[in-house]
């Protein structure tokens, strides 16, 4: 299995040049993802003891940020790109548990070893915490903590409905769901747009729906034959998101 960013030694960008996500020279008041992450709470004056934490980290498509079992030595803000977050089963087989996207927080759970592998699926940047420092940030700022508390409770009813969308639901239904859902995060990080960008590829979207990368392609063209939706390059276009919506609450 290929090495993870942290077994490997890979080093973070060099936090004296300017950050590569459109933070510049003004450190992290600056940046962009601030207003759609958990730093949105912050003060410039608690801004300024986050950056001290910061250091900034570039992965390359498919290179793994951390692996399943690796110790949870650090808490990940993605500030740019996506990630896969996959586990595999005793069996080899494998498991998506989700994406992570920008103004995601990665590491935050309390186990000491991560339980997912997390891999890179376009070019991708974070922020990169020390866990314990980070913690200790955390414990001196009760409204980051609440804001914290808030993103659990979101990612708990993410899970929930997931939950849901594997074990009641038929091909087509998961398939519009998830299309919906990754238009609803882009919206939530100001992206919206009727086009909806895949940066995961459709076996990846089997895995993480429970199908088979011949049922995704046949669900997709189905949609497509309807004018329910247009498949883009890089994503699809949302054509009549009102029938998606019809089957997603079914």
């Amino acid at each position: 299995m290929q090495g993870s960013a942290e077994s490997s030694g890979v080093q973070p960008i060099s936090v004296g040049h300017a950050c590569i996500h459109d933070r510049s020279e003004s450190g992290c008041a600056a940046c962009k993802v601030r207003l759609v992450s958990v730093c949105a709470a912050l003060t410039h004056e608690e801004l300024a003891g986050l950056e001290a934490l910061s250091q900034p980290l570039h992965l390359d498509p498919r290179q793994a940020l951390f692996q399943q079992d690796d110790r949870a030595g650090a808490v990940y803000n993605v500030t740019e790109g996506a990630l896969r977050l996959s586990r595999l089963l005793p069996d080899g087989r494998r498991q998506v548990m989700g994406f992570a996207m920008v103004g995601d927080f990665l590491g935050l759970a309390l186990p000491e070893r991560f339980t997912v592998t997390a891999e890179a699926l376009a070019p991708t940047t974070l922020c990169r915490f020390e866990r314990r420092a980070f913690a200790g940030l955390v414990a001196q700022t009760p409204h980051l903590l609440q804001r914290l508390y808030e993103r659990a409770g979101h990612e708990l009813t993410l899970a929930q409905d997931h939950m849901m969308l594997l074990g009641r639901r038929t091909a087509e239904e998961k398939v519009a769901s998830f299309l919906l859902g990754q238009r609803a995060r882009y919206g939530r990080i100001g992206h919206d747009s009727v086009t909806v960008e895949l940066p995961m590829g459709r076996q990846d979207i089997a895995d993480h729906l429970g199908l088979t990368i011949e049922t995704v392609s046949r669900m997709l063209t189905r949609l497509d034959r309807e004018k329910a939706i247009l498949i883009v390059p890089g994503g699809v276009r949302l054509l009549d998101p009102a029938r998606l919506e019809h089957l997603a609450a079914n």
